[in-house]
């Protein structure tokens, strides 16, 4: 695998993954209690990791895509947690902005976003509307200079706890593809609410709320790109979202396989037992090979639909096979919190649903080759 990153990757990779070890493990049990890590966020920030691709111009680290995707394998390999909060407010919310939005958006929010201290989250998911974005109900009714947004949000990553939000909406109810938009929201915005907070099978540090807008009234300036314009600017940054994921996936694969060799180094198991362990390595060094071809291309900006969506139908099938192989290798002993191995299978499942399903993926592929 380092056939393919340059020497300065490497150097960034061991700088990620020391920053992850030292600052971050020890908020875990904190995480798992539910607790959100603002207060490591803020510190994330400041050492420039919530804006790793982001130009200098807006107070990014100004890396390259593919040293984007390996800190979200760092740090996912640590706290899954971290790697979602930091791939959803990247990838879905400061490059949207960064592509779409106006010279005044972008100078307003992309220093904020990029340093930390504002926090993005993507609200695309509706009660009626979870795979097929195009079903979404939550409207934005033009008046005058403003739009009143009045729906529901549901399943948001960072909800509550994110300060902008960037918002997909109905404008036009009678053209065919209902004419979505998108827009910027700040949190406090009046008939702007926070709902239910969701108990999760895992990523226990991560909020997903649901959110209400009850006539949420906004400027015309709030609006991202042209009127009309939502539908393709959700799906360019899910193709990046998507590879976060994939690169999340990843890290927890690999945390989990970890953990299999030390246990078994210390409590040596049969033949059948050991052998398994290969089928393992070949599908991890497989997803790896996946995610970051992936990136690559991202990053050379050739067409990735297709890739960034087999790297996250594999990358995630790989994190929940191998997370719940682990288990099995462990034992009795994998089933306890005394090891990392039931939290790597908690975190894991989620990734072959969010930001969009296994059966989606599958189907954005098919699409792709005929």
């Amino acid at each position: 695998m380092d056939v393919l990153l340059t020497e300065e990757q490497r150097l960034w990779r061991d700088q990620v993954s020391a920053f992850a070890r030292q600052q971050i493990f020890p908020e875990i049990e904190a995480m798992e209690r539910g607790e959100f890590p603002r207060r490591l966020l803020s510190e994330m920030g400041r050492k420039g990791y919530l804006g790793i691709p982001i130009s200098t111009t807006y107070h990014g680290l100004g890396e390259d895509f593919m040293s984007y995707m390996i800190a979200i394998h760092e740090l996912s390999k640590v706290s899954a947690t971290i790697g979602v909060i930091v791939s959803v407010h990247t990838s879905v919310v400061t490059m949207p902005i960064l592509a779409f939005g106006t010279n005044d958006q972008k100078a307003s929010y992309a220093p904020l976003l990029a340093t930390g201290q504002k926090l993005g989250a993507f609200c695309l998911t509706e009660p009626t509307a979870g795979s097929d974005a195009s079903s979404i109900q939550l409207k934005a009714e033009r008046s005058d200079d403003h739009y009143v947004l009045t729906g529901t949000k549901i399943f948001i990553t960072s909800g509550g706890e994110a300060d902008l939000y960037l918002v997909f909406a109905v404008t036009d109810p009678s053209s065919a593809k209902k004419n979505i938009s998108a827009f910027i929201v700040e949190k406090g915005t009046p008939g702007f609410t926070i709902g239910k907070d969701e108990k999760k099978m895992g990523l226990h540090g991560s909020k997903t709320v649901t959110l209400h807008f009850d006539g949420v009234r906004i400027s015309k300036e709030q609006l991202l790109g042209a009127e009309g314009e939502g539908f393709r600017i959700a799906m360019s940054s899910l193709n990046a979202g998507r590879i976060g994921i994939a690169a999340q996936s990843l890290g927890i694969a690999e945390a989990a396989f970890s953990e299999a060799i030390s246990y078994l180094k210390q409590h040596p198991a049969g033949l059948e037992t050991t052998i398994r362990l290969g089928d393992l390595a070949a599908k991890w060094e497989a997803a790896k090979l996946l995610v970051y071809q992936a990136a690559s291309n991202k990053q050379a900006n050739r067409p990735v639909t297709k890739e960034a969506s087999m790297a996250k139908l594999f990358a995630s099938k790989t994190a929940v096979e191998i997370s719940t192989e682990v288990i099995h290798l462990l034992g009795m002993d994998g089933y306890t919190k005394r090891y990392n191995a039931e939290r790597y299978f908690r975190d894991a499942k989620v990734c072959e649903i969010y930001e969009g399903t296994s059966e989606i993926q599958r189907l954005v592929i098919c699409k792709q080759l005929i």
